[in-house]
C-alpha cells in the first residue's frame, strides 16, 4: 500500500523535465495555429496576430460620465 502512494504522489509532482517539455509543446502548438492561420489568410496585407486586443466600451448613455460612489457632482 506504501508503494501505491509514493506512485501516485510522485505522478502529481512534475519534474523540472516534464514541465519544460509541456512548455515546449505548448509554444509548438502556438507556432503551427499561427503558421495555419497565415496559410489560410496568404495572400493579405494584415499578418494574423496570435494574441487578441479588447476595446473598452464607452458609457451606457452617450455624454454622461460613470458616476463613481462617494465623489461629488463635477469633481
Amino acid at each position: 500500500m506504501a508503494s501505491n502512494a509514493k506512485t501516485t504522489s510522485k505522478a502529481r509532482s512534475k519534474t523540472s523535465a516534464v514541465r519544460s517539455l509541456e512548455q515546449e509543446r505548448r509554444a509548438r502548438d502556438e507556432t503551427e495555429e499561427l503558421e495555419e492561420g497565415l496559410e489560410d489568410t496568404f495572400p493579405a496585407s494584415d499578418p494574423v496576430s496570435v494574441t487578441s486586443s479588447a476595446i473598452p466600451g464607452g458609457p451606457k448613455t452617450p455624454g454622461q460620465a460613470k458616476k463613481v460612489a462617494g465623489r461629488k457632482p463635477g469633481r
